[in-house]
């Protein structure tokens, strides 16, 4: 075969590879589909065995939609890290991500513990240099770690898999992130001593 020959068959696979997970995004935006796998391969314009050549299960999938919807992330977190009011609206766009993409959560609790852990990792360290900014120049409470934004997405999706009404879901997860949002930027204290009522 020839070299010219062999680097277009690279270029369609990956052109392939990529059609299906875009696919598989717009498929799992929502409530996802009963026939997974037909769905998203009729989507991409491939064949279901093109599907199964480039991701033999639905584990495979999800993991590749998964590391690719986080690719996404790292870059628009790596690109807030000079202007430290976007960390906000950035945290409320993974948040309502993890709404939109509830069929893909889902699926991804049947993914081994390990590859769980390496994604945590992952979104951990991309908002780690975006928060530390924020909390530089005031925007965000000061004692708030990284780790803490894991409890933030659990909530956020605790309350989005609840229910079969998606529109109620939604809604209700989004009163969630107004009012998450509100005790990680807006620090309170606690009143003064000289600001206390005098005794009767």
């Amino acid at each position: 075969m020839l070299y010219g020959a062999r680097t277009s068959l690279r270029r369609d696979a990956r052109r392939n590879r990529m059609a299906i997970v875009e696919a598989a995004i717009e498929v799992l935006r929502g409530r996802g589909s009963a026939a997974l796998m037909p769905e998203i391969a009729r989507r991409a314009g491939v064949a279901l065995a093109t599907l199964y050549r480039h991701f033999p299960d639905r584990h495979a999938l999800t993991a590749a939609v998964i590391g690719h919807q986080l690719h996404q992330l790292e870059e628009a977190a790596a690109a807030s890290t000079d202007r430290p009011a976007t960390f906000r609206p950035l945290l409320r766009t993974v948040l309502h991500w993890l709404i939109e993409m509830r069929a893909l959560i889902a699926l991804a609790e049947g993914l081994d513990a390990g590859t769980v852990r390496r994604y945590q990792q992952r979104m951990i360290k991309a908002f780690t240099k975006p928060l530390r900014l924020a909390q530089d120049h005031g925007y965000v409470r000061r004692d708030l770690v990284p780790g803490d934004l894991l409890l933030l997405f659990a909530m956020v999706q605790s309350v989005a898999t609840t229910g079969d009404d998606t529109a109620a879901a939604r809604a209700a997860a989004d009163r969630s992130i107004d009012l998450m949002l509100d005790g990680v930027f807006r620090e309170t204290h606690p009143p003064h001593e000289d600001t206390l009522p005098a005794a009767p």
